[in-house]
């Protein structure tokens, strides 16, 4: 289960606000900035969907291992970058003939 500071972490990699992830998760915005000032700790139900949200926009949170918790990207900023761009070409469905 993710803690507070892996959550704002992966926020900042995935460069989110906390309005996007309460969009994507669900989970009210007070709710997750009192979770990562840790005036509150939110149940286990919670942090799932935190994490699942988090994850699903391309966050892998790493273990404790003896060397501390962690987060990173799923992929490069390379991938990252066209993938975003990709995701905002718009445009029209063309028809496929076959």
């Amino acid at each position: 289960m993710i803690s507070a500071a892996q959550c704002r972490a992966a926020r900042a990699l995935i460069e989110w606000s906390r309005e996007q992830l309460s969009e994507a998760s669900g989970i009210d915005v007070d709710v997750i900035r009192d979770f990562e000032y840790r005036t509150r700790q939110p149940g286990d139900p919670v942090r799932q969907q935190l994490q699942e949200a988090l994850e699903q926009a391309g966050a892998v949170f790493l273990a404790e291992n003896g060397a501390g918790e962690g987060v990173r990207l799923k992929f490069n900023r390379r991938a990252v970058q066209a993938i975003r761009r990709w995701e905002t070409e718009g445009g029209t469905a063309g028809e496929d003939d076959v």
